[in-house]
C-alpha cells in the first residue's frame, strides 16, 4: 500500500514503474539512510542525529524535512515542550529489513577480514542470521533464478 504522502505531487520519478528506484528516489542518498539506520538505534532528536552521523547542520535540516515530507519520520513535539522529536513511521520502520540487508552486504564486501565492525545482534545478543530470499516454492532466490515483470 503507498504512502498517502506519496504519489504525484513528487518530482518525477527516476524510473516510474520501478520499485528500487522509486525506493531511491525518496530514501536513497546516504545521509537519508543513515538517519533511518540511527532513529531504528533510539536517536530522536536533531542533536542526536548530528552527533551520531557528523552531518552537517543544513544536510540534516533538509533530510529531515524530506524524510518527514515522505512519511518515513514523524516530526512530533518534545516531551519536554521544546524541541521536536523525530519517530519512525510504520513506513520507516518496514524499512529495517532495507538497513539490514545492506548491513550484512556490507560486512562481507566492505570490510577486511580482521577490521573490527559493529555487529546487529538479537535480544540474546546473537548475531542476526543472514537474510535470504527464497522463491515461492522455499528455495534460494537471486539474479538467476529471478525476472522482472513489467506492467502491460
Amino acid at each position: 500500500m503507498a504512502h498517502p504522502k506519496v504519489g504525484a505531487a513528487d518530482p518525477a520519478w527516476t524510473d516510474p514503474t520501478c520499485p528500487v528506484a522509486r525506493t531511491l528516489d525518496l530514501v536513497g542518498d546516504r545521509w537519508s539512510l543513515l538517519v533511518v539506520r540511527d532513529a531504528m538505534d533510539g536517536a530522536r532528536s536533531f542533536t542526536d542525529f548530528q552527533q551520531r552521523t557528523g552531518i552537517a547542520r543544513n544536510i540534516l535540516t533538509d533530510r529531515l524535512r524530506r524524510l518527514t515530507a515522505r512519511g518515513v519520520l514523524d516530526r512530533r513535539p518534545a516531551p519536554s515542550g521544546k524541541r521536536p522529536v523525530y519517530l519512525l513511521t510504520p513506513a520507516g520502520r518496514d524499512l529495517f529489513t532495507a538497513i539490514v540487508a545492506l548491513r550484512q552486504w556490507g560486512e562481507r564486501h566492505a570490510f577486511g577480514p580482521d577490521e573490527a565492525r559493529s555487529v546487529l545482534v538479537d535480544q540474546d545478543g546473537r548475531p542476526i542470521p543472514e537474510l535470504r530470499p527464497t522463491t515461492s516454492r522455499g528455495t534460494r532466490a537471486g539474479p538467476d533464478t529471478t525476472t522482472v515483470r513489467r506492467p502491460s
